[in-house]
């Protein structure tokens, strides 16, 4: 599957929130008092930004966002040496910025803040992914996103070659223990829904034994997950529902164990981990006055 490309994805609400994050990184950060008292606005540096360890890299086409949000009366001209997606080894030079001194310095740790932050995301995912190679299955991510990023995150994991689950609680409808609790029964949380909805978002239901799974499937609902189930049972759960059903497992899914679970054949699998527990990229920037 093709990656998606940086524009395609941050566009509308997309592209809102994830300006709204950087307005946000720069006003936390306030004026920086210190390069503003040293260095003179006609102050030119160049900048290098330098991979120190193997990674998948994301979130470059940001820089130029930041930098223009940083100062909008003073240009940085900016060159990047990579795609978002593509793999790099350690020393990789990822960006070259060239413009006020002053203005760089400012923007310096929060564009390290998200590239590492991505970068990270998109590696771990490859890995996920690399793991699920020769089965059927196609790695998701959650909603276990930090807020605010969840644009940013899950384009990242795209970047490392997964599938996003859904980016907001409109794209799918998801019924869980609470929601079935609530209606009485699948039967009856699944009626409603398309009773409520004229243009009923696809349904997904959340499964925690044989039983709701033998009810979910007379549903027709569009995916079921096979939530925190045993090996052994989410591979029984997968024989009663038909090809016309989406399948998902979810829980615990770990690097150690998500090739042995790809061998039950469910469509997806979804990995919390690759957002909420992703390592940080090694990625640094080098400052030099012209």
């Amino acid at each position: 599957m093709s990656k998606m490309n940086f524009d395609d994805f941050f566009k509308n609400e997309a592209r809102m929130f994830m300006l709204a994050t950087i307005r946000i990184a720069l006003s936390e950060d306030g004026p920086d008092l210190t390069s503003q008292g040293l260095f003179e606005p006609s102050d030119i540096a160049r900048a290098q930004i330098i991979t120190k360890q193997k990674t998948v890299v994301a979130g470059m086409p940001l820089i130029p966002l930041i930098l223009e949000f940083g100062d909008q009366d003073k240009k940085c001209e900016v060159f990047i040496n990579v795609d978002d997606g593509e793999t790099v080894d350690e020393g990789a030079l990822l960006a070259v910025m060239e413009g006020p001194a002053a203005l760089l310095l400012k923007a310096e740790r929060i564009i390290l803040n998200y590239i590492s932050h991505l970068s990270g995301i998109a590696t771990l995912t490859s890995q996920y992914v690399k793991a699920l190679e020769g089965s059927k299955t196609t790695l998701l991510d959650t909603r276990k996103t930090l807020p605010g990023l969840r644009y940013p995150e899950k384009y990242a994991v795209l970047m490392g070659g997964a599938q996003n689950h859904r980016l907001n609680l409109v794209e799918m409808l998801m019924l869980k223990d609470n929601h079935i609790d609530r209606a009485g029964s699948i039967t009856n949380a699944v009626q409603k829904l398309r009773e409520t909805y004229d243009d009923c978002p696809p349904i997904e239901v959340e499964c925690r034994n044989q039983q709701e799974v033998v009810e979910a499937v007379k549903t027709e609902v569009n995916r079921i997950m096979l939530d925190n189930m045993t090996p052994a049972e989410a591979a029984e759960a997968i024989k009663i529902i038909p090809d016309s059903i989406e399948t998902e497992i979810s829980g615990n899914v770990t690097l150690d164990t998500i090739s042995n679970l790809a061998k039950i054949g469910a469509d997806f699998i979804s990995v919390g981990g690759i957002t909420h527990s992703a390592k940080s990229s090694d990625i640094s920037m080098r400052i030099f006055q012209i």
